[in-house]
């Protein structure tokens, strides 16, 4: 076997069984792509990236949020609906500049503390009363859908 095809299918059968064994669960909807740890494209230290997490928003409520960014002056790359690294690089700037408490860094990963800050600013006019405890739960995606339909 070709070593492109074997690193492949190696990569295939450790995504099926991260995804069996629930180890992609969390990922909303986000989708999982590979990515080589070395220059080599044949690498068997692949990598599973989650590559956007809309937290439960629909393709038109991402694009909603991205623009909502662009108006206030924040580029998150392509208005497509998919939140990824750089629409989060973007929402962090904006938690940050805006006094929500986002310490950084402006990585664009949706981790505790981006969470935190969204989560303050969903407390602050978008119906989110949970604990700011930086776990995007149910209370935090349906102020965040709710602040998607308002922006």
């Amino acid at each position: 076997m070709r070593p492109n095809v074997l690193a492949k299918t190696l990569v295939g059968a450790t995504v099926v069984a991260a995804i069996a064994t629930g180890g992609l669960a969390g990922a909303g909807n986000s989708y999982a792509t590979t990515t080589p740890t070395s220059g080599s494209a044949a690498s068997s230290n692949a990598v599973i990236r989650l590559t956007y997490d809309n937290l439960g928003l629909t393709i038109a409520e991402g694009k909603r949020v991205q623009n909502f960014l662009i108006s206030r002056g924040y580029n998150p790359g392509q208005v497509d609906g998919e939140l990824g690294e750089d629409s989060w690089k973007a929402m962090q700037h904006y938690l940050h500049d805006y006094g929500y408490g986002y310490p950084g860094p402006f990585d664009g990963v949706v981790g505790a503390n981006t969470i935190k800050a969204l989560q303050r600013r969903l407390a602050d006019g978008f119906g989110y009363t949970g604990a700011i405890d930086g776990v995007a739960g149910s209370g935090t995606r349906a102020a965040f859908k709710r602040f998607a339909d308002r922006v």
